[in-house]
């Protein structure tokens, strides 16, 4: 059966809240010489997306200016960027990271990759909504000239938002199943589009009967097959998509020691001395499955933070776009993930890795404890 595991933000909203107060604490942690980076910390990380969005308003009638403006204005490095992004709405925020993802030194992969295949079928539209009217440019269009291959056409499919919700069927997943066989069999370009058609479109709980029909075929399972079969970002976006959340279950979770030793690093890519280095896992049939695992969101993402922490040049951007993005959904659970299979806290590595204020922000988002260390 396909289910769901209960979930767990670490950012709910505040009691007895009064956007007002908050407003004017802001006003006057930004103004004179200093800037009190303490006040800012202890309100925006302590306040919901909505809450946040009250105090913005508030701010702009209080004092004539926007808020988010005077936080770039006041503020620098990777603490700007953590506390300026705990300002944008969702859709917005997601849109934010698209763009610079794509309008950057080089194209940001795998931070297309984090949104694209992880997002609902309304997330993506209010995505593109933000996007339009944040930046004048057509999302669709960006990825277009930006991505290129089966892997921009897998992205194009995603960015429609157009994936069956809540429907299986058994007669057709067996049909279903064959063509992915098929697709793995020839690698052809009409079956690698086959092959994302079903992955892009198809509702999980009906991918979940394919890949059952696809075993049985095939004797492997899809994700080890897609290993086998394919390479590159198209892979990775494939397996992001494919994975059955069981699969994940029927592997042991390994430690920091014995993790470590299966990864394997590509090249460094990234700029302003960020190296966001995605790794695969080999080794083990399927271990890619949990790499990037959207049926298992929390597990997922604990790899992605974890990869973010762990390779060289500790890559701040992904850190924070996951961290801010996953705040109010499921980071204590994506936390939980962490410790088990890594054998140390998110909070121990944090402090190991990050300083200062910017530290203080990126632990106050994960609600870390004290025994976390």
């Amino acid at each position: 059966m396909f289910c769901a595991n209960y979930v767990q933000g670490t950012i709910f909203p505040a009691p007895s809240f009064d956007p007002i107060m908050d407003a004017q604490m802001l006003g006057g942690a930004l103004q004179g010489f200093g800037c009190d980076k303490d006040i800012l910390i202890n309100i925006l990380t302590q306040r919901c997306n909505s809450q946040r969005q009250m105090i913005a308003e508030a701010y702009q009638s209080m004092y004539g200016r926007d808020l988010i403006g005077d936080l770039k204005e006041r503020l620098s490095d990777h603490f700007k960027d953590a506390i300026v992004g705990l300002m944008y709405p969702p859709p917005s925020y997601d849109a934010h990271e698209l763009w610079h993802a794509m309008k950057g030194a080089g194209t940001e992969e795998n931070c297309l990759i984090d949104i694209l295949a992880s997002r609902t079928n309304g997330e993506i539209f209010q995505m593109r909504e933000a996007y339009c009217l944040q930046y004048s440019s057509n999302l669709q269009e960006d990825i277009y000239s930006e991505t290129s291959g089966h892997f921009r056409d897998t992205l194009m499919n995603l960015v429609q938002g157009s994936r069956e919700e809540g429907y299986a069927d058994p007669a057709m997943a067996a049909q279903d199943a064959m063509v992915l066989w098929e697709a793995c069999q020839q690698k052809t370009g009409e079956h690698k589009t086959m092959l994302q058609m079903i992955l892009c479109n198809k509702s999980y709980q009906h991918l979940w009967l394919v890949f059952q029909e696809f075993q049985n075929i095939s004797g492997q399972d899809i994700v080890e097959a897609i290993n086998e079969c394919y390479d590159g970002y198209f892979k990775e976006l494939l397996v992001a998509i494919a994975v059955p959340g069981e699969l994940l279950n029927l592997l042991m979770p390994l430690t920091y020691t014995s993790y470590n030793c299966l990864l394997a690093p590509k090249d460094p890519r990234g700029a302003n001395g960020d190296t966001d280095r995605s790794r695969s896992l080999h080794g083990c049939p399927g271990l890619d499955a949990w790499v990037l695992c959207v049926r298992d969101k929390p597990a997922y993402f604990a790899y992605r933070l974890y990869t973010a922490v762990h390779d060289f040049g500790f890559h701040n951007k992904t850190l924070i776009r996951i961290l801010i993005a996953r705040s109010e959904i499921d980071l204590m659970t994506i936390r939980k993930q962490y410790r088990e299979r890594y054998g140390k806290s998110l909070f121990h590595d944090i402090k190991n890795f990050a300083s200062g204020h910017y530290e203080k922000a990126l632990l106050a988002i994960c609600a870390g404890d004290v025994e976390d260390y």
